[in-house]
């Protein structure tokens, strides 16, 4: 009798700011989570766990898991609502991440937004300027 394997879950991790770029070493994610109410960062969570169990590949997102496009083509968001807003958390996918312990998701940071608006400009800047500096770093929270 064969047997089926199953997908590995992928890694989560938080991006932390390199102390060249911030002497404190900020941590993005957690002070995003820091704004939101317990349900909302419950919620969150569950999603991100849930992509990463799938994998993400093989998730099927059901609009709480998105692939971004435009400018933002190439990050990911969680997708979640609460509190009269729109909770976006962003990530990456790091599908070769030896240095992370393999297969990772990469939370940037994230942003709130009232519903039915666009993300403001500035949000997205910063996002990718963390992109970058993770790119550039490779640092996580450990």
């Amino acid at each position: 009798m064969a047997t089926v394997s199953r997908p590995v879950p992928w890694l989560i991790h938080f991006f932390r700011r390199a102390k060249a770029a911030d002497a404190n070493e900020a941590v993005p994610v957690l002070e995003f989570f820091e704004t939101l109410s317990d349900k909302v960062a419950a919620e969150i969570h569950a999603v991100l766990d849930a992509v990463a169990e799938a994998p993400p590949p093989a998730f099927a997102g059901g609009g709480k898991w998105e692939a971004m496009r435009g400018e933002m083509a190439g990050f990911y968001e969680v997708r979640v609502q609460g509190g009269g807003s729109n909770h976006r958390l962003i990530c990456l996918l790091e599908r070769d991440a030896d240095d992370l312990g393999g297969p990772s998701i990469v939370c940037l940071g994230g942003l709130t937004k009232p519903r039915r608006q666009p993300a403001d400009p500035k949000d997205y800047r910063r996002i990718r300027r963390y992109r970058e500096e993770f790119e550039q770093n490779r640092t996580v929270l450990s």
